[in-house]
């Protein structure tokens, strides 16, 4: 019989490098009467009594998996500090898409966290898109991060949530000197 391989730890990753995770995915609401700040599904977030869920504004996060309608949270924003979009596989980007209309259409100021599937070619694209934290387990990402390489492109042809630094832009507009 063969041992199972054991999943990969989760690391926290943002901008500012690596740092240890003051939120825990909890899969109720009873989780909240323990100190801490949770991360809640859904359907939980929902179900809470909107005085409870004003007053414990710090300390509760959603996750929206990529089939839930981000409409379901607009009105409710002002009572969270954390959304966090799931990525369960990395062929499904609903999510990114989430992520920019947070930030562009709703302003959504809070963080914005990439869970589940995140790989090493789309971190640039999260980060462009809004996304300010990532729960990575890839090792190849870790390792990456870990020497500082955020990889990416220097030029941008589409606006984002956050847009290309200024210089040169679009090369078929680009004028020769």
């Amino acid at each position: 019989m063969t041992e199972p391989i054991p999943a990969p730890a989760t690391r926290l990753w943002t901008t500012a490098g690596f740092r240890e995770d003051e939120w825990r995915h909890a899969e109720s609401a009873d989780a909240l009467a323990s100190n801490g700040r949770f991360i809640l599904p859904l359907r939980v977030f929902l179900a809470l009594d909107p005085e409870q869920r004003r007053l414990a504004r710090e300390r509760i996060g959603v996750l929206l998996m990529p089939g839930d309608a981000l409409d379901g949270i607009v009105a409710l924003l002002p009572d969270l500090s954390l959304v966090a979009l799931a990525f369960p596989a990395f062929s499904d980007g609903r999510s990114f898409s989430k992520a920019e209309l947070l930030r562009s259409r709703h302003g959504f100021e809070g963080a914005i966290r990439a869970t589940g599937q995140v790989l090493v070619d789309q971190l640039p694209h999260m980060l462009r898109l809004g996304f300010d934290e990532f729960e990575v387990s890839h090792p190849v990402l870790i390792a990456r991060l870990e020497k500082g390489e955020t990889g990416g492109i220097p030029f941008y042809n589409q606006p984002t949530a956050k847009p290309a630094a200024p210089g040169a832009k679009y090369a078929w507009r680009r004028v020769p000197d």
